[in-house]
């Protein structure tokens, strides 16, 4: 793999999730652009993109820096939206950025603590966070709010 970088507020958010295969583009295209323009514009969030030696981009995923009162008052740092390419899973891509968000992003925004959640059903995913050293320690909940963009 050859970088990770800060996505451009203008970059295209569209192309194909790597876990759902799903594509946001023609409608959803103009919520994303601007949900990527609102985290850029936010100093507490980024997306970050991996790119290949080739330039070609191979994974994605978003960071959030968020103060803490517990654990003495210490911030913690939340990955979501997690991609790899399907043509690239495998080969490495999810460690690397893996490890570039608990070795330097963390220690850089002063996080204590990396936190993510995943889908109960992705099982592989699960698996894979585990062998990286992250634990299953809470149980998450969510509330889909209907009407809310």
């Amino acid at each position: 793999m050859g970088d990770h970088r800060r996505a451009p507020a203008a970059a295209p958010a569209g192309g194909r999730s790597a876990a759902r295969g799903d594509r946001a583009g023609g409608a959803d295209a103009g919520a994303s652009h601007r949900a990527l323009r609102d985290i850029a514009d936010d100093p507490s969030n980024e997306v970050v993109v991996a790119v290949a030696a080739s330039g070609e981009l191979v994974g994605t995923f978003q960071l959030t820096r968020i103060p803490g009162l517990t654990r003495g008052g210490s911030a913690r740092l939340l990955v979501e939206a997690v991609r790899v390419s399907s043509a690239h899973r495998s080969g490495g891509i999810g460690t690397a950025m893996m490890g570039w968000v608990t070795g330097t992003a963390a220690p850089a925004v002063g996080a204590s603590l990396v936190q993510l959640t995943s889908d109960r059903a992705r099982l592989d995913a699960h698996r894979f966070y585990e062998r990286l050293g992250f634990t299953g320690s809470h149980v998450g909940f969510k509330m889909t709010i209907d009407g809310a963009t």
